[in-house]
């Protein structure tokens, strides 16, 4: 697996690296608090992911919205409700 180094106050921290389903690169940095007592800053979240999932991707900046790996303009035009929800 892959990591990235963060150095901090003469200390090198560990944080895996995750890539997600459209080729994204994120850094989990969920143990950075405890680790270090230090915090991010992302204002506006432009640069957060809340939450992995395996069920929509979405890029604002792109206007991609996907659902099951599905463009959503292609459920919306050719799919039924229930087609959607199995």
């Amino acid at each position: 697996m892959k990591a990235a180094k963060l150095t901090y106050e003469d200390q090198e921290y560990e944080f895996p690296v995750i890539v997600g389903s459209e080729g994204e690169v994120a850094i989990q940095s969920h143990a950075l608090r405890s680790l270090t007592g230090a915090i991010t800053l992302d204002p506006g979240y432009g640069n957060t992911g809340s939450c992995r999932s395996a069920i929509t991707f979405i890029d604002g900046e792109q206007g991609i919205l996907r659902y099951r790996g599905y463009p959503i303009e292609q459920l919306a035009e050719e799919a039924s409700f229930v087609e959607v929800c199995y």
